[in-house]
């Protein structure tokens, strides 16, 4: 029979590790804190620096993107202001954002903005995901303290089920729970194809500012959903959000 001071040690391990996560996801916060600050002062220069450097780990927050769109715009860098609102966009669906966009890019019909009910519950879950974990984290710590104290008087494994249990779930939100792919159109003009070869034929013909959900990926192709329907793209023509 396993001790149960060893499975509580073991247990207590993996908790300090998505502790020792979460502090780290506190350093980066301070970091946005202080470009929010530099923002607020009109050092935009230095402010992107710490913005862009916090987006390339995958860190960011729907207002960092606004600020990182407003300073783009604000330098003329047009194709980055609008890949920062459609990024906006993904974590907060509405319809000035795509007007903003449609004013950026010059088109009149944007293509690929549509989110239905359950693509918004899993970008709510995403949006949340860093408190979801740390409230299952301090639950699990609730859990392996009453584990600890009642492990004289515990009988057979029944009382480590809610505890792994937990432990599964921050394993499934911190690595499985992730947005759909897309990707925006940025280059002009940008051929979409019915196959991955330069010999496939031509689906639409189209310019930057659409969108389009990311299926899978072979060789110099993404193949994606456009207008409801399996198409091609070559890889340079877009930009992953």
């Amino acid at each position: 029979m396993p001790n149960p001071n060893s499975i509580f040690l073991t247990k207590l391990f993996i908790f300090f590790i998505f502790l020792l996560q979460s502090f780290n996801c506190q350093a980066d916060v301070k970091g946005i804190e202080i470009a929010d600050s530099l923002f607020q002062q009109r050092s935009y220069k230095e402010a992107m620096e710490i913005y862009q450097e916090n987006y390339q780990q995958g860190i960011y927050s729907p207002a960092m993107l606004l600020k990182m769109s407003f300073i783009s715009e604000g330098i003329g860098d047009k194709e980055h202001a609008t890949l920062y609102l459609s990024k906006y966009y993904d974590l907060s669906p509405n319809t000035q954002t795509i007007t903003k966009i449609k004013s950026l890019t010059g088109q009149s019909n944007l293509v690929g903005y549509e989110v239905s009910d359950s693509e918004r519950f899993i970008l709510f879950l995403v949006e949340y995901q860093e408190i979801m974990v740390g409230l299952l984290s301090v639950f699990l710590l609730i859990s392996l303290i009453l584990l600890w104290a009642n492990n004289k008087g515990a009988s057979g494994s029944r009382a480590y089920w809610p505890s792994l249990l937990l432990i599964v779930l921050i394993f499934v939100a911190n690595n499985f729970l992730k947005a759909p792919k897309t990707a925006l159109i940025t280059q002009s003009p940008t051929m979409i194809v019915s196959k991955p070869t330069a010999g496939g034929e031509l689906v639409d013909r189209v310019e930057p500012g659409h969108r389009v959900k990311i299926k899978s990926s072979k060789d110099i192709w993404y193949e994606v959903e456009w207008k409801n329907q399996k198409a091609y793209i070559k890889k340079d023509n877009v930009t992953r959000l």
